[in-house]
């Protein structure tokens, strides 16, 4: 069962202008093979079918609850996405082709299919597939799957970075690239723990110096590259036979496991773009309807 809350993991601030182009290169965080949609589903599958949840509770607390953090992170990227194609659609009739200066850019099925806004696709508009869902039923060989999964996905959050400078999605891939290197360093853990191979050593955790990148250290300044959340206020709460001791890549800095979820910041609103017919070509009617509910609900 999940709860939500209606707030993002962090705060996004609007960009002063559209950058539809940088919205098509962070499409890849969304729905690349080692985008969001995909460590959100290989979690997710693989927390259902776990076996003996109860005997392997540390294991199966830390699949499930990074499960929950997932979800919000395939919301943070598509709500970036969005944000950076808000205001790109001028108003104009329909004789007029106000989406005419889009034919030409990198991503038209942000303005054909999405209104504009985000797809469940990659940077090339290729959709996001399950074939790219790992779900064996065996613990050892899923956390390595994992674990490879988000050593992946540090590596194109970092490529990402590098391919735009628009605050708001550097804003956002810093933040990922911190938690992405939490995961990566607790199904590391959880496998040194199973196995006594020590992964930190087989593949030094984080390779790719967060530090370095100034919209992640400062998240790293708030301790959050030390942090795993429950998620949760009553389960998931045997974290910490896993989570535990000191970061290495942290100076030696100790792990905490917090129970809930990060304060977050607001959802943004999204304006009205009549020439996409969203949320429809005359919108007054629609606000009407939803004011006379809202008085209703009263």
């Amino acid at each position: 069962m999940f709860t939500r809350i209606n707030k993002l993991q962090i705060e996004l601030e609007k960009p002063p202008k559209p950058d539809p182009n940088g919205a098509a290169a962070v499409q890849e965080l969304l729905g690349g093979r080692f985008g969001e949609m995909s460590t959100l589903n290989n979690y997710l599958h693989q927390s259902f079918s776990f076996r003996e949840k109860k005997k392997l509770s540390p294991f199966y607390d830390l699949v499930a609850s990074i499960t929950a953090e997932e979800i919000g992170h395939v919301e943070l990227v598509s709500t970036t996405i969005n944000l950076l194609l808000e205001d790109a659609v001028k108003d104009g009739a329909p004789t007029a082709a106000p989406l005419e200066p889009f034919k030409d850019t990198r991503l038209t099925h942000h303005f054909l299919l999405g209104g504009p806004g985000h797809i469940v696709a990659n940077s090339q508009a290729q959709a996001w597939t399950g074939d790219y869902v790992f779900n064996s039923g065996n613990l050892i060989i899923d956390l390595l799957h994992n674990f490879f999964l988000e050593t992946g996905a540090r590596l194109h959050k970092h490529r990402c970075y590098q391919m735009t400078s628009n605050s708001t999605g550097r804003t956002m891939i810093g933040y990922l690239m911190v938690r992405g290197g939490v995961h990566q360093a607790a199904y590391g853990k959880a496998l040194e723990e199973l196995t006594g191979v020590k992964m930190t050593q087989f593949l030094p955790l984080p390779n790719i110096d967060d530090a370095q990148i100034p919209e992640a250290k400062k998240w790293m300044e708030k301790g959050i590259h030390r942090k795993l959340y429950t998620w949760s206020q009553d389960d998931f709460k045997n974290l910490g036979a896993i989570w535990n001791g000191t970061a290495t890549w942290a100076d030696n800095q100790p792990l905490e496991v917090t129970p809930g979820t990060p304060a977050g910041g607001p959802v943004p609103e999204g304006r009205t773009t009549r020439p996409e017919f969203a949320p429809q070509y005359d919108p007054a009617e629609i606000f009407e309807i939803a004011q006379m509910l809202i008085k209703k609900a009263a």
